[in-house]
């Protein structure tokens, strides 16, 4: 797999003086195939999570509160990052084995994650240093 099948697809906003309504998933995304599980995940200010590598499981992820930067390597070692901030309506989907992490660049940050599949840690690679995860690579 590579960096370059991320997408990054701009999805609907519904203006609302009340607050607006940001839309995530639809049975009628061409994206989505079928449903495993959504988690929220938070992320303190300058703290990194990560680095993650799904075997099977498709990522479609969603900024739901503050600024985080993505970081994304495939096993040629091919690099990509992408910036995702809350309100945008813009998702991040993260084909199966590409390697990510995130860090908040604000206070708080929290992403909500949908994957196809429950999770299952058999179906999960991690690591702290993306130093190891290249030299596994090599």
């Amino acid at each position: 797999m590579t960096v370059k099948l991320i997408k990054i697809i701009k999805n609907k906003i519904i203006k609302n003086k009340k607050g607006n309504v940001i839309k995530y998933i639809s049975k009628k995304n061409n994206f989505f195939k079928k449903f495993g599980e959504v988690y929220f995940n938070e992320v303190n200010f300058n703290k990194t999570k990560g680095w993650t590598l799904h075997k099977k499981n498709k990522c479609i992820i969603i900024c739901i509160l503050g600024k985080l930067k993505f970081e994304f390597i495939d096993n040629k070692f091919n690099k990509k990052v992408i910036f995702l901030e809350s309100n945008t309506g813009k998702i991040i989907i993260i084909p199966p084995k590409i390697w990510f992490s995130f860090k908040s660049v604000k206070k708080k940050s929290i992403i909500a994650n949908f994957i196809e599949q429950p999770h299952d840690d058999r179906e999960i690679s991690k690591e702290n240093n993306i130093k190891n995860i290249l030299s596994k690579s090599s």
